[in-house]
């Protein structure tokens, strides 16, 4: 009772701090009305908890400082972009190969929101799986003369990171500047003083916005997603995979695991390289200036087009998001989507509700089993859509699948780290390839549809006969889901 009565007091002074983060909310962060009133709920029916929430997860990024590379106006990437835009508008613009062209209007939108150069002279290699990739990622790392960039939203020093840890060491004592870069949250447990020898050897580690105490960090709901690894400005590598144990399928909670990264040789190597420096930049006091070794001249290596897209919260336009929707409106025949969240916006959902109701074949191929149980039953709670719209929905059966991944009619694709969910979407720092390529595009279509038969169907009736106590789950889940 005492207690009761010594709260009082305290109620109003809260009613007034929630009353003015609500017209806060509403007035000056300017978010999107779904999610407004989903913070405003939270505020209102948990009063305290829901303050403290916000602050750590609720606050809109500033963008104003972040960023910055005075080294971009060198590599002259900024002349390139304007040629490239005003090819496009006078139709000039050459295309190694002639479909291509048929994607011009994504590409320009690409150039004109995501500053995103069109290469054509690239040479890509698929990994479908975590035990190849991580191998040849290795055997590339051992060969570097002049420098390792190392950019993972998880990095573990398990045995997998062990292995990787001392080729590092390995590399830093020959000479190579090695360089880490992890994210905070992904990477839970993991510290500087745990890469001690390699930094005695003049390696640089860093860390993407790091808590100012422990669990205190109000940066905590903007986290950098993306795994780039650019090595000798030659070879870049970009997907979904992180460093640790599960991504071998060495985890029993998740069994074999799934996913999808790109080895690229080419040009499109320099654009992984500004976005590994500016993400450096970012994060840390050692910064990295323009030199050439960084961004070297590359032979021709093949002729696959590619288009590297970043988004983020510091972004003015949901690049990667936009992106996706365009090539989703360019399909004439089929749209192949791996994603272990399939947590869309109204705009993402009519899109693939309209591309199936026209008669496209819409196949999408989602996890049986949660790495993040939210968002897994949030995701089944949008599959329901679709299904009644005509799409096929595949559930993977073998393991965890965890591969992001578009491919439209055998000529267009998109692979990198970027989920369908409203977190890749608006929150996370991500990083994908847009590639505009017959052969590529044909052989991750000919990789989901290998997947399809460790898959089983799921049914329009098998989805409308599930349990009382799923879909009360699935309700909880979508109605939380504007705040993730």
């Amino acid at each position: 009772m005492s207690i009761l009565i010594n709260s009082i007091p305290f109620m109003p002074i809260l009613f007034i701090l929630n009353l003015i983060l609500a017209v806060t909310i509403i007035f000056l962060e300017r978010k999107d009305a779904s999610s407004t009133w989903a913070w405003i709920l939270v505020l209102f029916f948990l009063p305290l908890i829901g303050f403290i929430l916000y602050l750590l997860l609720g606050r809109q990024l500033r963008k104003k400082h972040l960023f910055r590379w005075e080294g971009q106006k060198d590599i002259g990437i900024d002349k390139l972009i304007k040629y490239q835009i005003e090819a496009l508008e006078k139709d000039t613009l050459e295309f190694q190969e002639e479909h291509v062209k048929d994607y011009k209007n994504l590409i320009q939108m690409n150039l004109n929101i995501g500053d995103s150069v069109l290469t054509q002279d690239n040479k890509v290699k698929i990994f479908d799986d975590g035990v190849e990739k991580f191998q040849s990622l290795i055997d590339d790392m051992s060969a570097a003369k002049d420098h390792i960039h190392i950019q993972y939203y998880i990095f573990k020093l398990d045995n997998l990171g062990q292995r990787i840890y001392d080729v590092l060491k390995r590399k830093a004592k020959q000479g190579v500047k090695v360089r880490i870069l992890y994210d905070e949250m992904g990477s839970r447990g993991l510290r500087k003083r745990h890469f001690k020898e390699l930094i005695a050897l003049g390696g640089e580690v860093e860390i993407f916005f790091p808590s100012i105490l422990p669990l205190l960090n109000p940066r905590l709901n903007f986290r950098n997603h993306r795994k780039i690894v650019v090595i000798d400005g030659r070879i870049g590598y970009i997907g979904g995979f992180n460093v640790g144990d599960e991504y071998l399928g060495l985890n029993k909670k998740f069994g074999y695991w799934r996913d999808t990264h790109l080895r690229i040789e080419g040009s499109s190597v320099h654009p992984l390289q500004t976005r590994f420096i500016l993400d450096w930049n970012q994060a840390g006091e050692n910064k990295i200036d323009y030199s050439d070794k960084y961004f070297p001249a590359i032979p021709k290596k093949g002729d696959v087009a590619i288009q590297i897209i970043s988004s983020g919260p510091d972004t003015d336009w949901p690049n990667i998001k936009n992106a996706y929707l365009k090539l989703i409106m360019e399909a004439k025949r089929y749209i192949y989507i791996q994603t272990p969240y399939f947590i869309p916006d109204n705009s993402f959902l009519n899109a693939i509700e309209i591309a199936s109701l026209s008669g496209i074949d819409v196949r999408i191929m989602i996890p049986n089993k949660p790495d993040h149980m939210f968002v897994y039953w949030a995701t089944y709670s949008y599959i329901g859509n679709l299904l009644k719209a005509g799409a096929k929905v595949y559930i993977y059966d073998k393991g965890f699948i965890h591969a992001k991944m578009i491919v439209i009619d055998d000529e267009a694709s998109s692979v990198g780290t970027a989920n369908i969910d409203v977190r890749s979407f608006k929150l996370n720092f991500e990083v994908n390839a847009f590639i505009y390529d017959k052969n590529v595009s044909h052989a991750l279509a000919e990789i989901f549809e290998k997947d399809i038969l460790d898959c089983s169907e799921l049914s329009l009736e098998g989805y409308e006969n599930r349990s009382l106590k799923i879909k009360f789950k699935e309700s909880i889940s979508r109605l939380l889901s504007p705040i993730l």
